[in-house]
């Protein structure tokens, strides 16, 4: 069951908001936070993304057993247990947030509002991959608040960043599902804009990513680690754009997980060790 459940909210896609959290952390602490901290922060980010996923998958339940892709899902756990498993997850999320300090537990319902509201977005708006990224954007916030209690420049060029990355692969990912959302009446930037023009705003968008990332390094003042290995983050970010261009489900796939798991591991990793290599 646990194994369905964590299939049922895709729980390997962790991946793409927790490292530029745990990024953010980091640089905030000027390496290691406490253990204390370090575990209260992973604990917000799983309830936080546990409550936003099986809040999405409530609420595209009838939307997602019309989609050949998605057809399966409402098979893998029972309505009732997703409705009981956000609801506990935004609780725990919220109490979570109280033991980390009180600016975090004050904004834990507005966290909440925007990761729910993404979910709903595509039924109105062309933007709905925008919203997904501004869910994503607050997992870097978030971290920083954890750690300073205050907000500053260097997290939110980092969420802003985070945004137009996380935009820009989701119109990737949203081109397989262009005649299904055209069918349901959906929005995306791919059903607005066309598929070739909607790759060209994706590539357009990793590279305001990539601009952002160079300058949280500059605001953050991280070393010469850091923008090493943003080069290869570069590198990544242009081989997506080549997988997507090929248009094949295998390829929007590898682009879409693959090569964004490998990019937010590189971003993680190197500024880690830029900051304890700075220590």
């Amino acid at each position: 069951m646990i194994r369905r459940f964590l299939t049922f909210i895709r729980f390997s896609h962790t991946i793409f908001a927790l490292p530029f959290a745990l990024g953010s952390m980091f640089v905030a602490a000027h390496g290691l936070p406490s253990f204390r901290a370090f575990m209260l922060i992973i604990l917000a980010m799983v309830f936080a993304r546990t409550a936003a996923m099986t809040f999405n998958r409530l609420a595209d339940w009838e939307i997602d057993k019309r989609n050949p892709r998605t057809a399966a899902r409402h098979e893998l756990v029972p309505y009732t247990v997703a409705v009981a498993a956000c609801v506990i997850s935004a609780i725990l999320f919220i109490v979570t947030t109280s033991f980390i300090n009180p600016i975090c537990f004050a904004l834990s319902p507005v966290a909440l509002i925007i990761v729910f509201f993404y979910s709903l977005t595509k039924r109105f708006t062309h933007g709905a991959q925008f919203f997904l990224g501004l869910a994503l954007a607050a997992a870097p916030i978030g971290a920083w608040l954890a750690i300073t209690g205050h907000f500053a420049w260097p997290p939110i060029v980092l969420g802003a960043s985070v945004l137009c990355w996380v935009a820009g692969f989701d119109i990737i990912y949203a081109s397989q599902d262009l005649e299904v959302d055209k069918r349901e009446g959906l929005h995306s930037m791919v059903v607005w804009l066309g598929l070739r023009r909607a790759l060209v705003l994706a590539s357009l968008l990793h590279v305001g990513a990539l601009a952002g990332f160079l300058l949280f390094g500059v605001l953050a003042q991280l070393g010469p680690i850091y923008f090493i290995g943003l080069s290869f983050v570069a590198v990544g970010l242009v081989y997506e754009q080549i997988l997507a261009g090929k248009g094949t489900i295998i390829s929007v796939n590898r682009a879409f997980f693959q090569v964004n798991a490998t990019v937010s591991a590189i971003f993680v990793v190197t500024t880690l060790a830029d900051r304890l290599f700075q220590q």
